[in-house]
């Protein structure tokens, strides 16, 4: 996926799972991610194995620079999750491209909607599309805690 739109040069997205690398996501996630601080490892490896899994990385180093999972029946609904980008690349953007990237993967399933949740990023999100809730009264969650 080196052909994405609004990709800074330099990056490369993929969503080859082999190329996660699963120890720096798992550090990113359950140190920074305020959704998933002290997630365990055996935890995030599950929630992988069921997902599919998107990558940005550095065409110089190699290096992991973002990630964003997706859980989907590839029919008709997707939530989109654990979107994450290394602080040394932010501002740069690389996480609206990779959710772009995301995006344009799933429009062949022809899916009713995409939903995500955030407590910061509602511009960027905006940017490509998504919408608050129209009737987020007609949504309910089963939480565990």
């Amino acid at each position: 996926m080196t052909d994405t739109p609004g990709l800074p040069d330099g990056y490369e997205i993929s969503a080859d799972p082999d190329r996660i690398d699963t120890e720096r996501v798992h550090r990113w996630l359950s140190t920074d991610a305020y959704w998933a601080i002290g997630r365990t490892r055996e935890k995030h490896a599950s929630a992988m194995a069921g997902s599919l899994n998107f990558g940005v990385y550095d065409l110089v180093s190699g290096d992991q620079v973002a990630y964003a999972r997706i859980i989907t029946d590839r029919a008709t609904f997707a939530w989109l999750c654990d979107v994450y980008v290394d602080p040394s690349v932010r501002g740069k953007g690389v996480g609206t491209a990779m959710v772009a990237a995301v995006r344009d993967h799933l429009r062949p399933y022809g899916l009713r909607r995409i939903l995500l949740a955030t407590h910061d990023a509602h511009g960027v999100y905006e940017k490509l599309g998504f919408r608050e809730l129209a009737r987020p009264d007609q949504w309910m969650a089963l939480v565990s805690e």
